[in-house]
């Protein structure tokens, strides 16, 4: 019998900068002191995103000056490698292990680019041994941190002796482009946070099992979220139409998935969604047919921390175990460019515990 990939333990990390919606809602017009009266018409999107607060890897004043590409990507490494470096350590310390008991390192990031990648720049901050095998993963946007893990699980799977390190990380709020008046923008400005998330992936060790995963990829949908380049650096791409595309297309890709596996609904125990934004949230609650308010770990990341693109489900995942931990059967999601939706399944075994 094959044997199952487990999480062996999860840890996330934020920057210093606590940034509060209610500072960035009264601050709107000094942002885009250019066309102030016409930010003013946006400030319902501040106060509908159900966010609270949000970490920055910079202060609140950055965002009222223009920065080139030039100034933003070592802004990104920079806050990457530290936040990479904070939740690797904890996650190893969970485990109970140093980093030279790493085999392999998965480390997924869409929000700036790094060449040597930030697997290779951490190398030389932590004690991994030299013969690490990396696999950096770009471009998988939102889904990167359901995606990231399953590619974890499978190459520990594959190698049953060896221990993975699955890392995310999205600096994301550095790439709010101040002459970019776009709804896309505004809307970005009013939900990205920054953050990131580590895991221990091994078939040796206790925890979760990781039993499935799975993504499906719509055809003719390469336009509803991503990233275009401008002078300023990464420009983001929101379609107003995700939620709708949530309740008309998430479902049948679920039952798919659930179908293949041998299960239904019904056997899902705990929903660790992406909350993507409060809008999103909704529709996920009812194309599921759960009560208002059933994604309540979703919810309250979204509230503490904001979307932090692949890394926010990974901080929805920590909360759930850190709070009672979760039920025999959880599912993961997230959507994200491609459009595509991912899953990974989680499981504990009869009389196991549920936490991380």
């Amino acid at each position: 019998m094959t044997a199952s990939p487990r999480l062996l333990s999860v840890a996330t990390a934020v920057p210093p900068f606590a940034i509060r919606q209610s500072d960035v809602r009264h601050r709107i017009g000094a942002i885009f002191r250019e066309r102030a009266g016409e930010a003013e018409r946006f400030l319902p999107v501040f106060g509908n995103a159900g966010i609270e607060t949000r970490y920055s890897s910079v202060p609140l004043d950055w965002y009222e000056q223009d920065h080139s590409w030039s100034d933003r990507n070592p802004l990104y490494l920079s806050s990457a490698i530290a936040l990479l470096r904070e939740a690797a350590g904890r996650a190893l310390a969970i485990a109970g292990l140093q980093a030279a008991d790493i085999d392999g390192i998965v480390c997924v990031s869409t929000s700036g680019i790094a060449t040597p990648s930030l697997d290779a720049l951490l190398m030389q901050q932590m004690d991994f041994r030299c013969d690490v095998f990396r696999l950096p993963v770009f471009g998988l946007g939102c889904a990167g941190g359901v995606l990231g893990l399953a590619r974890a699980a499978r190459l520990a799977q594959a190698a049953p002796d060896e221990r993975i390190l699955f890392l995310v990380v999205e600096p994301c709020a550095l790439t709010f482009c101040r002459n970019d008046y776009s709804k896309s923008n505004i809307v970005a400005t009013a939900l990205f946070g920054d953050g990131a998330a580590a895991a221990v992936v091994s078939c040796r060790g206790t925890g979760p099992r990781i039993t499935s995963a799975g993504e499906h990829t719509w055809p003719h949908t390469l336009d509803v979220m991503g990233w275009g380049v401008g002078d300023e650096g990464l420009q983001v791409i929101f379609s107003r139409d995700i939620p709708a595309l949530v309740r008309e297309r998430f479902r049948p890709a679920l039952d798919n998935y659930l179908v293949r596996h041998g299960l239904a609904i019904a056997d899902i125990d705990d929903w660790l969604c992406h909350p993507g934004g409060a809008k999103v949230v909704e529709a996920l609650e009812d194309v599921l047919e759960q009560p208002r308010g059933t994604l309540r770990h979703a919810r309250s990341v979204l509230r503490d921390f904001g979307n932090m693109s692949a890394a926010t489900v990974m901080f929805v995942l920590a909360r759930a175990l850190e709070r009672g931990g979760i039920g025999r059967r959880a599912l993961l999601s997230a959507l994200g460019p491609g459009f595509t939706v991912a899953f990974l399944m989680l499981e504990n075994a009869e009389g196991e515990a549920g936490g991380g």
